[in-house]
């Protein structure tokens, strides 16, 4: 009889690999319970459960994990989006579904509010790196919606300040609406009706207006 087949080893660059991501997961946690401030070198690798001596071989300084930090869990929180809308159309209905989507990630990653208002302070080029990563793509989507005669005639200048009211509102939103003590929940349908309300009465074209919201 054959012996079984041996377990695969884990390479190196996986391990490697492995490992910054629990650093960059420890980091999540920790910023997200106490903020930047509270994210030291010595309590990033314990909560990651590696050597301090084990960070520098992934980043430099704790600045450097900190600067990534919000872009890597942004590009997360798009692709969330995008998995849970990509198949809803009209674009008005994909939009409402977007912004739904967005409070869902916020109630299985309740620290990453907490991470995106501080990096604007304690992480700079983080936060403006992730602003531009959020709100280019948003751009393409509501320019492809206005070829497609979805929205009203916004130029592109219009468009672009369209796509930053609609990101700072759920930033503002999420912070009335989404946090309770003891963590995120979805807001009240009140909150999602009054978006869809705003939203169909000023950025899509009449001729997408339902009978009712």
């Amino acid at each position: 009889m054959s012996p079984p087949e041996a377990r695969r080893k884990i390479s190196r660059q996986e391990r490697n690999e492995e490992v910054r991501r629990s650093l960059f997961r420890a980091a999540g946690e920790i910023v997200g319970e106490r903020g930047y401030e509270e994210a030291s070198i010595s309590r990033i690798t314990e909560r990651a459960g590696v050597a301090n001596g084990t960070f520098y071989n992934h980043f430099e300084t704790r600045q450097e994990l900190l600067d990534q930090l919000l872009p890597s869990l942004g590009e997360e929180m798009i692709e969330f989006i995008r998995q849970r809308t990509r198949d809803v159309r009209p674009e008005r209905d994909r939009e409402l579904a977007r912004f739904r989507a967005f409070f869902e990630f916020l109630v299985e990653n309740p620290g990453f509010l907490r991470i995106l208002n501080e990096a604007e302070f304690s992480a700079p080029e983080a936060y403006r790196q992730h602003i531009q990563n959020v709100s280019l793509p948003y751009l393409r989507i509501l320019q492809r919606a206005r070829g497609a005669g979805e929205t009203r005639d916004f130029t592109d200048a219009e468009l672009e300040a369209v796509v930053h009211i609609l990101i700072g509102a759920r930033g503002y939103l999420s912070q009335r609406y989404a946090y309770a003590e003891g963590g995120a929940r979805l807001p009240d349908e009140a909150v999602f009706d009054a978006y869809a309300k705003l939203l169909i009465g000023g950025l899509f074209a009449e001729s997408d207006k339902p009978g009712a919201v």
